[in-house]
């Protein structure tokens, strides 16, 4: 498994451009909360200590993909943890409402709409089209970014920068030749 280091400085090669990274602030949650509407729509009950509740799908990919992050870097799933998990859990109340697939189609269309704008701006394809690991590290990359921005682990941040930045240099010298 690559570090967490090489996941995100692989993720922000192609994503160093600010206006890249707005739209991906934005298209990235509307995708994780489309896809997190539709696995939703599928659920099961379970009985925890006595109380019977129902769980969703999204709540167990959820904490699956949570445990990749872990194993990457517990300060990061924490984070992530505690900004996505409203995200994800608030999908079970529109599961309800009546017409879920059409809101998760329609929320996730206009998601990725917004990341291709971004990228437009990045001139640089998606990580995804290389790695498809990536979809997964997008949202740690933001949660990243946040964590970068509030001053914590500076050493990190800057070595996930300088990676970036070396790796954005092959991949333009390669795209010259």
């Amino acid at each position: 498994m690559k570090s967490v280091i090489e996941q995100l400085a692989n993720y922000k090669s192609v994503h160093l451009n600010k206006n890249n990274i707005k739209s991906h602030i934005v298209g990235v949650p509307m995708i994780i909360w489309s896809i997190a509407l539709l696995l939703n729509m599928f659920s099961f009950e379970v009985t925890i200590f006595g109380h019977e509740m129902v769980i969703g799908l999204a709540i167990v990919a959820a904490l699956v993909v949570l445990l990749y992050y872990f194993a990457l870097h517990v300060p990061l799933a924490l984070m992530i943890a505690l900004l996505f998990g409203p995200l994800v859990i608030s999908t079970q109340l529109v599961v309800d409402m009546g017409q879920p697939v059409l809101i998760a189609l329609g929320v996730f269309f206009i998601g990725w709409v917004i990341q291709f704008i971004g990228h437009a701006y990045e001139r640089a394809k998606p990580a995804f089209i290389d790695d498809i690991n990536q979809l997964l590290i997008g949202p740690l990359f933001l949660i990243a970014e946040l964590y970068f921005a509030l001053g914590l682990n500076k050493e990190m941040a800057d070595e996930v920068h300088q990676k970036a930045v070396e790796k954005r240099k092959l991949f333009e010298q390669a795209k010259a030749v």
